[in-house]
């Protein structure tokens, strides 16, 4: 399976947890001896102020973070390109799905997940969208950008046990679609900040995503959001994949 990753991905761009010296490195270690790296691109900026307003752009490089941000935003577009065709999972950093058209928090800047699936709609390669967001936290960016339109549909499950919260997914992709993304936070996990779900969890869904695109003759991509416990995020990412990847 691909994997979209850079090297500048690892450096600590700046002082918050998402962006703390190891993460990426964690995952890079879990998972690169079951996939194939491919380099990241930036996103071009049409393609950013396709979601985020000029301001907001103009912020976020007056913040010395637009390069970052683009290279994540750009290894998105790529992951859900390569998608299309086969599954693939985005190693960016950093995240994005608490950010808004003129607004960001949480860690993010751009909206990783909405500059790539608008891509694929205007280009018309896509018809029908599905976000599954399986962050400990409400991807409110994502909703606030994709939600109002007519091709996305949107799920942040919120079950309170495992088998509630597998069934919530379940029954959103139960649904065709020409593509389904996953934004994939892994703070939800037994020993990070959610306490909810299982690694064994993880790979369920990757194979439920890979079984509903598969179904309605699409494709699947994933990309990095939250996660925070370097001791279990690279395990969980590679059980993602590894579900992902099972035909």
């Amino acid at each position: 399976m691909k994997v979209v990753y850079h090297k500048d991905f690892n450096q600590s761009y700046c002082a918050d947890p998402a962006a703390a010296e190891g993460r990426i490195e964690a995952v890079y270690n879990a998972i690169r001896d079951s996939v194939t790296f491919v380099e990241a691109v930036p996103a071009a900026r049409e393609d950013i102020e396709a979601c985020h307003t000029p301001y907001h752009a103009d912020h976020i490089k007056h913040l010395g973070l637009y390069d970052i941000a683009a290279l994540a935003a750009g290894g998105a577009i790529q992951a859900a390109t390569i998608g299309l065709e086969e599954p693939c999972f985005g190693l960016i950093r950093p995240p994005g799905h608490h950010a808004s058209a003129n607004s960001a928090w949480g860690f993010c800047f751009f909206s990783n997940m909405a500059i790539a699936i608008s891509k694929l709609k205007r280009e018309g390669r896509i018809a029908k969208a599905r976000v599954l967001d399986i962050d400990l936290h409400f991807g409110d960016g994502t909703v606030n950008i994709l939600g109002s339109s007519d091709y996305v549909a949107i799920c942040n499950p919120h079950g309170m046990d495992p088998n509630t919260y597998l069934k919530e997914v379940e029954e959103f992709l139960s649904e065709d679609a020409d593509i389904i993304g996953i934004s994939a936070g892994f703070d939800n996990h037994r020993e990070d900040w959610g306490g909810l779900l299982y690694t064994e969890n993880y790979r369920e869904i990757g194979r439920m995503v890979r079984q509903a695109a598969t179904r309605s003759d699409g494709g699947c991509f994933a990309i990095l959001e939250g996660g925070y416990n370097h001791g279990v995020i690279g395990q969980n990412a590679l059980a993602l994949i590894e579900g992902m990847d099972e035909s």
